[in-house]
């Protein structure tokens, strides 16, 4: 390609100031040839290779931004100089160039030419600064305002904020110039070597999940330096790593941490998504959560903390899964941001509906959804995944909303191309992968749906703890029927009724189901036993937001206990030793049910959200941790770390394989049995007993000497005297080992010994242990 000098300062379309341009003589053609990989990336020679897609395009210039006048605000056009150098393209829609004596840390973007035609799905507007969906670090904050929607927009309020811009869906393009308002792709080099990857590979029939937010794991944690408080480098700080060991944690799931951006309605309010699940790139760490002096030192620092995260977590034997969004992005509807896929390529990245004129198919509840059928879409999330996987060592992901990431043509495909490439690619295939199984659209709700080895959030096992231990319960104090033990007793087993199914069936395996009781969205344990309502008035959507279906009972009184002496008195003091079993009584059922266990961050600590039930914008005390631990919490922490321990010390709990309720080969006795309070077998009769509300779950030692466990429920409101199974021939006696009317973890001296018969109070479960057969 044959280029002109650098032309004199001119002003294009879009432009607020004149900027130097440089132009070829001759718009550059290209041969169809190799595609190169999409972008960019540093060179031996000093310069770099830039690639991005924008296949409707009939131009695209790399912009290379320097920051010349840094004594002017970050939003002032006047701090910045911009030099555009015209790729080469389209070779299969994607467009290419070298630039010589370019170093990591430049800043970046892409201005697409092309038509603007949105009935017809296209958007391309040079006036916008667009991100690289391949950038791997950024700079920069966005200034939400009309500069940033690529249509012309209106400003809906009048307060002293930033303002809601919605722009036209099927208007003119908005000419204002971006590139002073959107955060700026920066060029990330190639980082030194990373420790020998040492995964922990922890086996799925061993893994404990435990659900945490970066910022908010450490915000309070007064032992954790002030420093590395909310950020990547204080999550491996050696405090919270003994926190997660001694608990028995394996596997740490992070919620979002790929580069994202508030929507603009959150904005208008003053309010950011905490949670993160706004992606503005999904190569990129957010540089919010590391230090400060990994951010000044630039997105290079902040991806090597991410990194050394990670690895100080390996050293310490647990495992990192991220938390990833590839169903949707952050720049919301047809009438929402212009920040990257949609000025590139929008009719290849979103699903739209077909209709004319064009509009977006929403499957997310978001805006937008990205368009799985599509395969450069596949591509960039495959590519993103291996990133993680590979650069930053992460062990696995939980895909949010994943039923769209496997929509073809007619809906939810468990075959997806998509699907298929993480059964069988080399570097993935090998991970732990979890589905979000369900999403908003026609179908979305696929629980059970997914191939091995996928895993799955079980929505059924929380819907079922919930319903035994507080919804019917709730029910039953106005005099209505208690329901829910045959629900509960399926989740207990694994859930094989969903999981099952398959070619061959069983072979995911109890392991497949990831069961939770609460999650980052929802009531936290400990309001679910304080409240019957949501309670989120400071989300700013008047409480409409969050689910109504809650299955949660408040005992009584909506709210947690009064502090100081209100506490003392009735009623609240009545209300304190059921809420605080009840509490117990889902965490036994979480940790000691087949399956994978997921506890959310907090719920071992007591941890309150004021009943809020959808925190995704409470950066603040609301969501944060708190480690100043009253009696009652330093109670349920070594409650959960005991269940935890009996879990891990016993493989009867662990189960791997579904349970047959037969003898398995070479084996006499059956692998799963099920027991009335009487001490006889349950019966299809007994099973069908209206009301029935208590259960004897008795799982063999898989091996002999290994210890059999029985799980003994009673669901019910009066005193319930349970005969235990008898062991066989031997007639091993059963030990009581925990109770859930237990405050702390201890086996009173009145409860030790063997027993045949042991008394069960209301709404409570028991474990108890025989010696494995010889």
């Amino acid at each position: 390609m044959v280029q002109s000098r650098e032309a004199e300062p001119q002003r294009l379309p879009g432009d607020p100031v004149p900027r130097p341009v440089v132009r070829p003589l001759v718009r550059p053609t290209a041969r169809r040839s190799h595609v190169p990989p999409l972008g960019v990336h540093v060179t031996p020679d000093g310069g770099i290779d830039a690639a991005v897609l924008a296949s409707h395009a009939t131009a695209v210039d790399l912009c290379l931004i320097d920051v010349t006048d840094p004594s002017r605000d970050e939003h002032d056009p006047r701090r910045y100089a911009e030099r555009r150098v015209p790729m080469v393209g389209p070779v299969y829609g994607v467009w290419h160039t070298h630039v010589p004596d370019v170093a990591p840390g430049q800043r970046y973007g892409f201005r697409v030419y092309g038509p603007w035609d949105p009935g017809a799905g296209m958007r391309h507007n040079p006036a916008k600064l667009l991100a690289d969906p391949y950038a791997r670090g950024f700079a920069g904050r966005l200034r939400y305002g009309s500069e940033v929607i690529g249509s012309v927009s209106t400003r809906r309020d009048d307060g002293d904020g930033p303002g809601l811009w919605l722009g036209d869906p099927y208007g003119p393009p908005d000419e204002s110039d971006s590139l002073a308002s959107v955060p700026h792709s920066v060029v990330v080099g190639p980082l030194p070597p990373p420790p020998p990857l040492t995964r922990p590979r922890v086996p799925w029939a061993d893994t404990v999940i435990y659900e945490a937010h970066v910022r908010g794991l450490t915000m309070l944690r007064e032992d954790v330096p002030p420093e590395l408080r909310g950020t990547y480098a204080g999550l491996a700080h050696p405090a919270v790593v003994e926190h997660l060991t001694s608990l028995g944690v394996t596997t740490l799931e992070l919620l979002p941490i790929h580069k994202s951006v508030a929507e603009p309605r959150l904005a208008a309010q003053g309010m950011t998504n905490y949670w993160g699940y706004n992606t503005l790139g999904f190569f990129a760490p957010n540089a919010a959560y590391a230090t400060r002096a990994a951010q000044e030192q630039g997105a290079e620092a902040v991806l090597d903390e991410v990194r050394g995260m990670v690895h100080l977590l390996h050293d310490a034997g647990i495992e990192v899964l991220l938390d990833v969004v590839y169903n949707h992005t952050c720049e919301g509807g047809d009438d929402g941001l212009h920040l990257s896929w949609r000025g590139l390529d929008n009719p290849v990245y979103y699903l739209h509906d077909g209709a004319s004129p064009a509009a977006l198919a929403d499957v997310t509840g978001t805006g937008n959804s990205l368009d799985f059928r599509r395969p450069r879409v596949i591509q960039m999330a495959l590519d993103s995944l291996r990133y993680w996987a590979e650069t930053v060592g992460v062990d696995g992901y939980r895909f949010d909303l994943a039923v769209t990431l496997g929509r073809g043509t007619v809906g939810f495909d468990p075959d997806h191309p998509f699907l298929v490439a993480l059964q069988t690619d080399p570097v993935l295939s090998g991970l732990k992968l979890v589905a979000e199984p369900w999403d908003v659209g026609p179908g979305g709700w696929q629980t059970g749906s997914f191939p091995p080895p996928m895993a799955e959030w079980n929505d059924r096992f929380r819907d079922a703890a919930r319903t035994f231990w507080l919804e019917a319960p709730k029910q039953g104090v106005r005099g209505q029927e208690m329901r829910g033990l045959r629900e509960l007793a399926t989740r207990l087993a694994g859930s094989a009724d969903l999981f099952g199914p398959g070619d061959p069936p069983l072979v995911r395996g109890p392991v497949a189901s990831v069961n939770y009781v609460t999650a980052h969205d929802g009531f936290t344990l400990a309001d679910l036993v304080a409240y019957d309502h949501k309670h989120n008035e400071a989300n700013g959507e008047d409480n409409r937001d969050g689910t109504d279906n809650n299955l949660s009972w408040n005992h009584g009184i909506e709210g947690h206990t009064p502090s100081g002496d209100d506490a003392t008195t009735e009623p609240w003091q009545a209300l304190v030793p059921p809420r605080r079993r009840s509490q117990r009584n889902l965490l036994g059922t979480l940790l000691l049910a087949a399956g994978t266990p997921m506890l959310t961050a907090g719920d071992e600590l007591g941890r309150s959200q004021g009943g809020n039930n959808n925190a995704y914008v409470q950066d603040n005390e609301t969501s944060w941790l708190r480690w100043a631990l009253d009696e009652a919490a330093t109670d349920l922490l070594e409650t959960t770390r005991y269940l935890l321990r009996l879990r891990r010390e016993h493989p009867a709990l662990r189960a791997d394989s579904f349970y047959l309720g037969s003898p398995r080969p070479h084996e006499s006795d059956p692998d799963l049995l099920w027991y009335a309070e009487s001490g006889e077998l349950m019966t299809p009769e007994t099973w069908n007993e209206p009301g029935r509300r208590v259960l004897q779950m008795l799982r063999p030692g898989p091996v002999r000497g290994d210890a059999d466990v029985l799980l003994v429920l009673n669901g019910g409101f009066g005193d319930v005297e349970a005969t235990l199974p008898p062991r066989g021939d031997d007639d091993a006696p059963w030990e009581l080992v925990w109770d859930s009317g237990w405050d702390f973890p201890h086996v009173p001296a009145d409860e030790e010994g063997p027993r045949s018969v042991s008394t069960v109070d209301p709404l409570s479960m028991q474990v108890l242990l025989s010696p494995g057969r010889t």
